[in-house]
């Protein structure tokens, strides 16, 4: 329900009015300044019908799409435009952002650049900031192993710069996001700053101590809890290259292709320094080698360790890497020694506050009335955030079952999240804390779990 009188004086005009083309976009388009986002990309769409071709009605739906970061429609809006000679420059800064939202920087200052050219008029300073990145701080190369006198000199290896020549499937990305979209766990993200982020982003203080900008941390803690989520924001906290591991990246059928595989993705990470180099699930990479039967499953983890350590102190300079598990129990304790994943981090689930900020990250770009998401996060105890965005996205479903019947967007409110919450249970965290209890409590001799000590009794 529009809460401003002269919106819906201009909503029931057009209703009566249904084939009056200039006032539906001028309803569009003052819906669209008011940041009636979903009602205006509606009145958009009608326009359209009723002129396929307009470029001003294209456009300011385009930019409803952009501003609800829905980057792939906006492109498939403007794509027939843009492939003409001399269409409108505000599409192309609307495409310039969509591209920007999508991770595209180069295209994104391409095509910026070129309809700020034709009109100056359409230029956007803080898009044109965000497209302008500080280049990365130059890392010497790792030096070259010396050739043995008496062997045939071998042609270097070539430098992949792209995913289609590189030999493993990983690729490299720039991270949209930063700790600012990550909800609570301020205590983890204050520890990352200081043993990932500062070394980078102050070099020259901790060079005056010997320390070098790079590094490893394991991030553990139950499923859904925002590993992966904190991998990427440190990542774009950085502005650094973020390179996403997962298991099919590395392994393969054939004995030694998975070593060789593991070794391109370092290389991959040290020629596209800084950068945060993840590996997903690590334990299946680093398992302990007492568990396995097969030669060939240690001598990954062999390589995996002599890739952490490089080939010399420098080779993995401004190259981070993060690692994250839920069974940090089962990873071999050779990769826990100093120089390699020495630092575990406990990514814990979301305290109330910390649940209550995820719903609203994931509810801000919906229709709401007043809510109370306090309310909501006293009643999800041990939810993650994966078990949040799923209660979401229940909820959201009934609405739009309510919404389409009455022909009209209803605003989601509290009691609808209450009533999805009594729907739902939390997936993991109840098993996940069963065994890290017993672990913590019995098999804790070395100490590595002291840091997970107090929050195990606190929650039993």
């Amino acid at each position: 329900m529009l809460d401003d009188a002269g919106l819906q004086a201009l909503r029931e005009a057009a209703r009566l009015s249904p084939d009056n083309l200039p006032l539906r976009r001028h309803l569009a388009e003052q819906l669209l300044s008011k940041g009636y986002l979903a009602d205006a990309e509606a009145e958009f769409r009608a326009a359209l019908l009723l002129a396929p071709k307009d470029p001003d009605v294209t456009a300011g739906l385009a930019e409803a799409f952009v501003r609800q970061s829905a980057h792939g429609a906006a492109l498939s809006a403007l794509e027939p435009f843009l492939a003409t000679p001399g269409y409108p420059p505000r599409m192309g800064v609307l495409a310039a952002r969509a591209l920007l939202g999508e991770g595209e920087t180069g295209r994104a200052a391409q095509r910026y650049h070129e309809a700020v050219s034709r009109d100056p008029s359409a230029a956007d300073p803080e898009l044109a900031a965000r497209l302008t990145v500080p280049p990365p701080p130059a890392y010497p190369p790792p030096p070259a192993p010396p050739t043995p006198a008496y062997a045939t000199p071998v042609p270097p290896t070539p430098a992949y710069t792209t995913q289609a020549d590189a030999p493993s499937g990983a690729e490299v990305e720039k991270a949209k996001l930063t700790f600012a979209d990550v909800a609570g766990m301020e205590a983890v993200k204050e520890s990352l700053r200081v043993k990932l982020l500062l070394p980078i982003q102050q070099p020259e203080l901790f060079a005056a101590y010997g320390k070098r900008a790079g590094g490893g941390v394991l991030l553990y803690g139950p499923p859904g809890a925002g590993k992966t989520h904190l991998a990427r924001a440190a990542a774009g906290e950085l502005g650094a290259a973020f390179v996403n591991v997962g298991l099919a990246d590395i392994l393969d059928m054939y004995v030694g292709s998975s070593e060789r595989n593991l070794r391109a993705t370092f290389d991959l990470a040290r020629r596209n320094r800084p950068c945060v180099l993840f590996f997903d699930e690590v334990d299946a990479l680093a398992a302990r080698r007492s568990d396995m039967r097969q030669a060939h499953t240690r001598q990954l983890v062999n390589q995996f360790l002599a890739e952490l350590d490089g080939v010399d102190q420098s080779a993995n300079e401004g190259v981070l890497v993060l690692a994250a598990t839920n069974a940090p129990w089962y990873i071999d304790v050779a990769f826990r020694r100093p120089g390699r994943f020495d630092q575990l981090v406990f990514v814990p689930p979301p305290d109330a506050s910390a649940r209550a900020a995820i719903l609203r990250i994931l509810c801000r770009d919906k229709p709401l009335a007043e809510m109370d998401f306090d309310a909501v996060a006293r009643v999800t105890d041990h939810y993650v955030g994966a078990d949040l965005k799923g209660l979401v996205d229940r909820a959201v479903e009934v609405k739009l079952q309510q919404s389409i019947s009455a022909g009209r967007p209803i605003p989601m409110t509290t009691g609808d999240l209450l009533a999805a919450a009594q729907g739902t249970r939390p997936t993991a965290v109840r098993e996940w804390l069963a065994t890290a209890r017993n672990y913590v409590l019995h098999a804790n001799e070395s100490g590595a779990w002291d840091d997970l000590m107090p929050w195990i009794r606190s929650k039993w």
